[in-house]
């Protein structure tokens, strides 16, 4: 039995994600025909059928399905020795992959990324913006900005201080609706807020129990479009302070509550002999400490 070729699993996860040869070959950049001998041959191979024709394209046998998590952990392995043997032949180049929440990728990072990359343009940065953990051991990303303390024992980690949130209105809306006096008025109040449970949602009704009896007027899982309604007057939602201090019209509420996330940067031990990404892990842990004092 000979032992499939990596390219052969490519192929097949390519399809299962694609759900269809052209769009899998297009994703690969491969043509068609080669795309399915790579599947035929796996096939043979592992002596199964992982693919079967209907009318919305191909449907993957339970083979597929039980094959697929397997697959996709070697897509990320493969991913991950890319990055790792990436060249950085003279200056600094290479490519680094960080993972960061919704609101400190879109609003904090940028900035100190481009500072960044003017001193090291050779520097190629992938940024994965996502409120979930992305799993550095798994190399789903280099490094990762943080808003709780790392508990797996091979990641090598950094503390940058305290990201403070708050709760806050924009102008228009407390002008229409008048500012509340005390937490028992927010339930007369427009509250921006989570759609499904979350750990940080419910360390927001511990901190303010208020808001348990003040039903969203907002609901999104996406931070970014919590900021986005914050921002256009919809009503009371809560904001980094050191963000919300960038905009006049952002107008804090209520002072004594306050939420508090202890901010890291954090990388696989790995990496550390890898001078691209110390050097990335020093600018983010630079940056995000200026942030958080400010």
């Amino acid at each position: 039995m000979t032992e499939p070729s990596w390219d052969h699993y490519r192929a097949a996860l390519a399809v299962l994600e694609e759900g269809s040869l052209s769009g899998a070959a297009r994703a690969l950049g491969l043509t068609q025909p080669t795309l399915g001998r790579q599947i035929a041959a796996l096939e043979q191979v592992l002596g199964v059928a992982l693919f079967t024709r209907s009318p919305t394209g191909l449907a993957p046998t339970e083979a597929a399905l039980t094959l697929a998590p397997y697959a996709r952990s070697l897509k990320a392995t493969a991913d991950a020795l890319r990055r790792a043997v990436t060249a950085e032949a003279e200056g600094l180049t290479g490519r680094v992959r960080i993972t960061a929440s919704e609101v400190v990728g879109a609003e904090v990072l940028p900035a100190i990324l481009a500072a960044l990359h003017a001193r090291h343009p050779g520097l190629a940065l992938d940024v994965v913006l996502s409120d979930r953990m992305q799993d550095l051991l798994r190399r789903d990303a280099d490094i990762a900005v943080r808003m709780a303390p790392p508990t797996q024992e091979a990641l090598v980690a950094r503390r940058v201080g305290t990201v403070r949130l708050g709760l806050y209105g924009h102008r228009r809306y407390l002008d229409r609706r008048g500012m509340p006096e005390g937490p028992g008025d927010l339930a007369r109040h427009s509250v921006i807020g989570f759609d499904a449970e979350t750990p940080f949602l419910r360390a927001m009704m511990r901190a303010a129990p208020a808001l348990c009896e003040a039903p969203f007027a907002w609901r999104s899982d996406s931070t970014l479009a919590q900021l986005a309604a914050l921002r256009a007057g919809f009503g009371l939602g809560a904001c980094h302070t050191a963000l919300a201090a960038r905009d006049p019209d952002l107008i804090r509420v209520l002072p004594d509550i306050v939420w508090e996330l202890p901010t890291f940067v954090a990388m696989h031990e790995d990496l550390r002999a890898l001078r691209r990404c110390r050097v990335v892990l020093d600018a983010l842990a630079e940056g995000m400490a200026a942030y958080c004092a400010g």
